[in-house]
């Protein structure tokens, strides 16, 4: 039996997505960590404790539990999260060698990716690293990261022994901004889960959330400049459709979420759309089907994706997704066939096509259609068998030496 050490140290599969820093990050941690667990593969998840009530382990499922670190304050910014990442590497290294053991270490993110290649050469241990998101394609879309994050990025990737990334757009983009890497680069797509998140009625939808039958557009993420919810706002005012609402699910995240809610709110405002956004707080996962469903188009103007879970989430409830022409989003919607992609969140170019899907009902029936078909490609198995494999033959090479 394979045993994983899996990190994620700056936020803990188990937190709520949507809330604080948990986002879909979250979502694949605990989705691929249950589903490998599910293939018989023992995975320790090691997280930040973050809530002084929190026990030391928690036993999740069989061959699955995560452990909760001690590293700084439990209220410790992500900001600051850097100056904790040896006190988190220590208890992890400590757990490791008195209460656990493992044959693998799989890092996610670039704090949790320093803590592993640490443990790396403490354990001698095979390194698998997800960054998720790299520092230089955020820098592309204008969210501009620290050197030291840039540097420690290329550190991690000059001893990783295999890199995952989650599509064949976000493996070019790091072809192209880092070059080649020592370690492998596994392509490991995330899945869906089409138990909760699959076609339904939307009126049963809308009915169970108290909406009208009006048009619906849904923004769901994180409150933060980088998601882009300003584009959606400003989406709504420019269709021309006095019947309209914007639902937004998610809450504010980061050290500009509360003043990027403050800014949302004002534009809210200033064009007139006072009482036509509606605010959700962040919701359980699996709930999040009903918000989809209750939707005519969902809204991803992000400025980077790595890969973009809530499009796959909506496609696999049959709803037509128009986004931003940016990394995970170019492979995951036809454009055209599934959806739309809108290069450079141009506001007209969301309004146009949002306007195309409210007038035209075959073609947001057909395209619905087609996305939850495509959507069927993903799953959380395939993911998880990807993956054991990866490690598999981790296990069989020699580590690569540290460049």
């Amino acid at each position: 039996m394979q045993r994983v050490a899996i990190l994620s140290m700056h936020t803990s599969p188990l937190a709520q997505p949507g809330v604080g820093d948990g986002g879909g990050m979250n979502v694949y941690v605990r989705e691929l960590v249950s589903s490998l667990a599910s293939s018989g593969v023992e995975c320790t998840t090691y997280t930040r404790k973050w809530n002084d009530n929190l026990p030391e382990v928690i036993e999740v499922e069989p061959n699955h539990r995560v452990v909760h670190v001690q590293a700084g304050e439990v209220d410790l910014p992500k900001e600051e999260l850097l100056g904790a990442v040896d006190e988190f590497t220590d208890g992890v290294a400590w757990h490791l060698q008195h209460r656990g053991s493992a044959d693998i270490v799989h890092a996610n993110y670039w704090l949790s990716g320093l803590a592993g290649h640490r443990l790396k050469h403490e354990l001698d241990l095979p390194l698998v690293t997800t960054f998720h998101t790299f520092a230089r394609v955020k820098s592309l879309g204008g969210d501009v990261e620290s050197p030291i994050r840039d540097k420690s990025e290329l550190e991690i990737i000059g001893c990783a022994d295999a890199i995952m990334v989650s599509c064949t757009e976000e493996q070019s983009q790091f072809q192209s901004l880092y070059g080649s890497a020592p370690g492998s680069i596994e392509v490991v797509a995330p899945g869906v889960e089409r138990a909760f998140f699959s076609p339904g009625d939307r009126r049963g939808a809308r009915h169970a959330l108290g909406l009208g039958s009006g048009p619906i557009l849904l923004f769901v993420g994180r409150i933060q400049p980088l998601k882009g919810l300003d584009v959606a706002v400003r989406t709504l005012a420019e269709i021309g459709r006095s019947d309209a609402q914007l639902i937004v699910v998610g809450g504010a995240s980061g050290m500009e979420g509360a003043t990027e809610l403050a800014r949302v709110e004002a534009l809210i405002q200033e064009l007139g759309l006072v009482g036509r956004v509606k605010f959700y707080e962040p919701q359980p996962h699996h709930l999040l089907s009903t918000f989809y469903r209750a939707a005519d188009v969902v809204l991803v103007p992000s400025r980077s994706e790595s890969f973009g879970l809530v499009a796959l989430e909506a496609a696999a409830c049959g709803i037509p997704v128009v986004a931003t022409a940016v990394g995970g989003l170019l492979n995951l919607i036809e454009d055209g066939k599934t959806g739309f992609l809108v290069p450079g969140r141009d506001v007209s170019g969301f309004a146009r096509f949002t306007r195309r899907l409210l007038d035209d009902s075959l073609l947001a029936i057909s395209m619905g259609t087609a996305a939850a078909h495509r959507a069927q490609a993903y799953s959380w198995k395939s993911a998880a068998l990807k993956a054991r494999s990866v490690y598999t033959e981790l296990l069989e090479r020699d580590l690569v030496a540290c460049s």
